[in-house]
């Protein structure tokens, strides 16, 4: 059976570190697809500042940064035409439904499964569909992979290299007038 890691996010904005994570998930692991799924209105980012791009303009950059570097990624945005609030589990159900012969594999950050009782359908998430998780600074994945892997279909801790650049550090360096071309794509 064909794997598609599924990497959600808002990119708000689209920096190295979600290319590099997208790099190791093509280059390093056993997944036959990887598709970025651009979530529009994260129901537990409520209150974040908010991109100076709006999700539609963000999901054309993030396609013409990835044809630029060759990537054989695909960039979805399934999550702009379901209905709100959109939960991960509902977009994942929708994707089985749609691809019915591919195993679906979420990938996360070690900060994400830390936080991950508080996902809508939680344990149906992990029961369900597998799991990549990489690594997160200050996280220790080892302990939450210990505490979830009991109810899970599959956790997979990703001997990815850590980065450490967050879109929260990017969008507070933007807000105060600092330089952070170096860390967008």
């Amino acid at each position: 059976m064909k794997t598609c890691g599924l990497y959600f996010g808002s990119f708000n904005p689209f920096h190295i570190g979600h290319l590099a994570i997208v790099n190791y998930l093509v280059s390093y692991t056993d997944l036959d697809e990887v598709q970025i799924v651009l979530s529009p209105l994260n129901p537990l980012k409520e209150g974040i500042i908010p991109a100076d791009d709006p999700p539609a303009k963000r999901l054309q950059h993030i396609r013409n940064v990835l044809e630029a570097r060759r990537f054989q990624v695909q960039v979805s945005d399934i999550e702009f035409t379901l209905p709100k609030p959109l939960y991960t589990i509902r977009t994942l159900r929708h994707f089985s439904r749609m691809h019915p012969n591919v195993q679906l594999v979420l990938v996360i950050g070690a900060d994400q499964l830390r936080d991950i009782e508080q996902w809508y359908e939680w344990e149906n998430l992990v029961r369900e569909f597998a799991l990549y998780v990489y690594p997160r600074y200050g996280i220790d994945s080892e302990e939450w992979y210990v505490k979830y892997s009991p109810y899970a279909a599959s956790i997979t801790l990703l001997q990815a290299p850590l980065v450490t650049v967050s879109s929260t550090f990017i969008r507070e360096g933007l807000a105060a007038g600092k330089n952070m071309n170096g860390f967008l794509v």
